[in-house]
């Protein structure tokens, strides 16, 4: 049980490599009676023990991990599509999509080319270290790859767990509010790199971006803070020069 929110980490938890003409999960997944874990120090020790093994497992094979954070539509699997189309070549990139239900995530990330499997989490709110150390078993990502880890749409529970990613990622959208750096000062304070996505939107939204640079510093001044925009390109070379530096 996930003691950070109360949700049951194996609670229809499935992995699966999506193909040419899937067939969507339509069957509902029963949600077991759970005992309350009042000790969130005993989840999170084993998540680390996980975390620290795929940490280990992806420097051996020289993969760059990088864990996507975001609350959901805030447009990480566009960035993702477009990230892939235009570095893919560079290096071998592949992916882990974790949503609570459907491969359609996956099914999109799949039409790029890219290697991907897609965790389905039930009622799961976020992904841990042990559903990624199964689906880099499934994924076998090549040496010397880029990979994604596209976490569960949240803005809370997903910052607690390390997945043994070496850099983290939070998205955010211009339409979703200037403020969600105080809203919430977890997911910001763990952040790398904060993501402004959908900068094309700005005449058209109540978003001040230069509000949004101070809040984010206020509450973590060593994570960047780039604007672009994944639909349009603006802006997203400096995010691949990101990606470049830390590889």
């Amino acid at each position: 049980m996930c003691a950070t929110c109360g949700c049951d980490d194996a609670a229809g938890t499935r992995i699966t490599v999506p193909h040419e003409h899937p067939h969507p999960h339509e069957h509902p997944h029963a949600h077991p009676p759970t005992e309350t874990v009042t000790l969130e120090q005993r989840v999170l020790a084993k998540n680390d023990q996980f975390a620290a093994d795929n940490r280990d497992r992806l420097a051996d094979r020289g993969i760059l991990a990088i864990n996507l954070m975001s609350s959901p539509g805030a447009g990480k699997t566009t960035l993702l599509e477009r990230t892939i189309r235009d570095t893919g070549t560079r290096r071998p990139v592949a992916v882990i999509e974790g949503d609570q239900e459907t491969p359609l995530d996956a099914e999109r990330i799949r039409r790029t080319g890219c290697a991907v499997v897609q965790v389905n989490t039930g009622a799961g709110c976020h992904l841990d270290a042990s559903m990624v150390h199964e689906a880099l078993t499934t994924l076998d990502p090549p040496a010397g790859a880029l990979l994604f880890v596209e976490n569960v749409g949240n803005l809370v529970c997903p910052a607690m767990f390390d997945l043994g990613e070496a850099g983290r990622v939070v998205v955010i959208s211009v339409t979703e509010g200037t403020d969600k750096p105080l809203k919430y000062p977890y997911m910001f304070a763990v952040a790398d790199l904060v993501l402004v996505n959908k900068i094309d939107l700005l005449p058209y939204v109540d978003f001040d971006l230069v509000a949004c640079r101070r809040y984010a510093a206020a509450v973590n001044p060593r994570a960047e803070v780039l604007p672009l925009s994944a639909t349009t390109g603006e802006n997203i070379d400096t995010w691949y020069a990101w990606l470049a530096a830390r590889a």
